[in-house]
């Protein structure tokens, strides 16, 4: 229960943002967030001192859909940010996009501190990887201040090639840029573009990392950041470093799930970015080159820390791991699914991800050998730490050869968890793993091992929910035809039956702000050269190429826009922006530039603009989609799961792809109206929105809009 503390001080803050904005407007469904949040939170159990920790069934946890003008991020960071501070937990929220996560680092957080008279302490939580490692930056630059460390080569492992002067250049301006401090060690805020494959070199990685043993502990800029999450109310991170926290038990990168209270901004998102974290995949070229070069480490490691038998086994099973490999090139080269094709990648999808019976032995030894190699790489790196408390005086050359071993261990811990997947075998009533082989044809062929579960819900309810303090997940598109079923079953939510739900109402006034039109198109987008041809025929009929406001029109195939624009008349050329012909802030700058200079302006976009495209005003007056958005089960997870579905006696199409094409369709509809003075129209060119049942429910859940013809 929200204690009167609680109440008063939410309730008095949230009126001071009032008084020092005159323009301010307390709107009622922000308010009812505001105390959806607070209550939720409020009911977090905590463990009796010496207890066992809580079994929670979802009390603390709400699902809240806030259209867009709601105010969402000030609702939950004001009753989030106070509810931690009560009750001694720390916030984080977590969004999938950077723009959210700068937008509420730069402009929410510093505005709510600022208007509330809330004190509240914030930091952004990155992964490691974005971070400098000054001791291997030290070791490719053999500029590091430590004397110890002077007179050894840099490992060659750090370096695939001879080195450019340009990426040398590039590095010994990052040491002394970081050694006189006018570089921090983050990534982000080094004033030119870093290429990925150099930063790589000198990144911060959980594998190479010395740790507390390394010299330069005191200035790693990861370990300074780490440490500051600890001391703040509010971590802003991402559902990606989110998830790898949670897989590595919660409470490593980010403060411990029970501490915690998570607001999860762009919810919608979380089920596919964790399944993206639980997947695991390795190439057969990389796993081979591990493989060969290993031997050559392990005995420099043998000599430094007297471990010739534990160095013997391990290579051991590197061979044992690459003579399997190698029969897997033989078994590879003679399936048909994995001929070279015109996509120059062709994919070997293993039915309901069922081991092929030929295969039993060989996928069982492999997994075998590699989980073997991975235990003893791993007591080799244990080694080396032992021998570094014991043998103090070769300390620069015992953290030099962890440091190369880091490299192999991660690879190896790749290849482990992949055939871990891919030799497991589920329960005949659980769901099943979805196992694929692709091969890469380019200037080496490769094969590429994949195995992914096809849901991340279990997990999430294991490892995060039921460990987490409380939750607020919210996105502006929750709801798939009406209901919160979709999102529950995907995050595994529907297993808390305590977990609440709300669907907030829209501030805009949609019947007054909105048309929508659905011309009568004879053509079906079955039929794609004739509805290609029908909408190549109406775009000028409905855009004006004289009228200075701006129209985006949304595609599902990249060919449908492309040919599309093609056909389009001589005179709309001009106005034409097409995603992918230049970066979209280039584009996006080119629109605005147009309509401030009195010409009409018309994107053509994809999926990935009808999401988080924010365009008020005259920037979009029209918001045309060509056709609903489905999406084809085309990748392996897919299939899996639907198959999975079927068998089962159900409908993947009705149960997955018609509810997800519904999100789809109001976040595209959802590009018009992004404040209360927007109006306009949204145009649908898909008849099947009135002629199939599934299509009349689609439409039933867009906002009220006028309708017209």
């Amino acid at each position: 229960m929200l204690t009167d503390l609680e109440k008063t001080a939410i309730r008095e803050h949230y009126q001071n943002i009032g008084k020092n904005l005159p323009n301010f407007r307390p709107r009622a469904a922000q308010r009812e967030m505001i105390a959806a949040v607070a209550n939720a939170f409020s009911r977090t159990q905590t463990r009796a001192e010496g207890g066992e920790a809580p079994q929670r069934e979802g009390e603390s946890i709400v699902v809240i859909e806030g259209p867009t003008g709601v105010g969402k991020s000030l609702a939950y960071l004001l009753a989030g940010g106070i509810m931690a501070q009560t009750r001694n937990k720390r916030l984080i929220v977590s969004s999938a996009t950077v723009a959210l996560q700068e937008q509420l680092i730069d402009r929410d957080l510093p505005f709510l501190v600022a208007q509330s008279g809330l004190e509240l302490t914030f930091a952004l939580a990155k992964g490691r990887g974005r971070y400098l490692c000054p001791y291997k930056l030290y070791q490719l630059t053999q500029n590091n201040a430590q004397q110890n460390l002077l007179g050894f080569e840099a490992p060659t492992v750090l370096w695939d090639s001879k080195p450019k002067p340009e990426d040398l250049k590039l590095l010994h301006d990052l040491s002394d840029a970081f050694s006189a401090r006018r570089f921090n060690g983050d990534r982000d805020t080094w004033p030119e573009k870093i290429d990925d494959t150099l930063w790589a070199k000198v990144n911060n990685d959980n594998y190479g990392c010395l740790k507390a043993a390394c010299p330069n502990r005191p200035e790693c800029p990861f370990y300074l950041a780490r440490d500051t999450l600890e001391t703040v109310d509010v971590v802003v991170t991402n559902h990606d470093l989110l998830m790898v926290d949670i897989s590595m038990g919660g409470g490593v990168i980010l403060p411990a799930p029970e501490n915690s209270f998570y607001c999860i901004d762009e919810a919608h998102h979380l089920p596919k970015k964790a399944l993206n974290q639980f997947a695991a995949e390795h190439s057969w070229n990389q796993a081979v080159w591990v493989m060969e070069k290993l031997p050559a480490l392990t005995d420099k490691i043998a000599a430094v820390a007297d471990k010739a038998e534990l160095a013997n086994l391990a290579d051991e099973a590197a061979a044992s791991l690459l003579e399997s490999l190698q029969e897997w090139q033989f078994h590879l080269a003679e399936e048909p699914a994995l001929r070279p094709s015109e996509s120059n990648e062709s994919v070997w999808l293993w039915q309901d991800g069922k081991i092929p019976e030929a295969l039993a032995l060989t996928v069982s030894n492999t997994a075998v050998a590699a989980r073997s190699l991975y235990k003893h790489i791993n007591s080799l790196n244990d080694a080396l730490a032992a021998a570094r408390r014991d043998k103090e005086q070769d300390s620069a050359q015992i953290d030099r050869l962890s440091t190369e071993l880091g490299v192999f261990r991660a690879r190896v811990e790749q290849i482990n968890d992949t055939w871990d997947l891919l030799a497991t075998v589920p329960a005949e009533e659980e769901a099943p793993l979805a196992k694929w082989i692709s091969r890469r044809i380019g200037d080496k062929n490769d094969y590429i091992f994949h195995a992914s579960p096809i849901s991340s819900a279990a997990y999430l309810a294991n490892n995060l929910w039921r460990k987490a303090a409380g939750a607020v997940l919210t996105s502006a598109t929750l709801q798939s035809l009406g209901s919160f079923n979709l999102i529950l079953r995907q995050t595994g939510l529907q297993w808390l039956p305590e977990t609440t739900t709300l669907a907030l109402e829209s501030p805009f006034d949609f019947d007054a702000q909105g048309e929508l039109y659905i011309p009568p198109l004879s053509a079906s987008p079955k039929d794609p050269a004739a509805h290609t041809a029908a909408i190549v025929e109406w775009l000028p009929k409905l855009i004006s190429a004289e009228e200075a406001i701006g129209t985006l029109v949304l595609f599902s195939s990249r060919k449908q826009m492309q040919d599309v624009a093609l056909r389009l008349p001589a005179d709309y050329l001009p106005l034409l922006l097409v995603q992918g012909e230049q970066p979209k802030a280039v584009l996006l700058q080119k629109h605005h530039q147009a309509i401030s200079d009195g010409r009409a302006s018309i994107i053509f976009g994809l999926d990935s603009f009808a999401e988080g495209l924010d365009l008020p005003g005259i920037a979009c007056v029209q918001v045309i989609i060509a056709k609903l958005p489905f999406s084809m089960p085309d990748n392996p997870i897919e299939k899996t799961q639907n198959r999975w579905i079927e068998q089962r006696g159900g409908n993947p199409f009705i149960e997955i792809t018609v509810p997800e094409a519904s999100i789809k369709l109001v976040q595209a509809v959802g590009r018009l109206i992004r404040t209360e003075q927007d109006y306009g129209r949204v145009t649908i060119l898909d008849n099947r929105v009135k002629t199939q049942n599934y299509g009349r429910q689609m439409l039933a859940c867009l906002p009220p809009f006028k309708r017209i013809g």
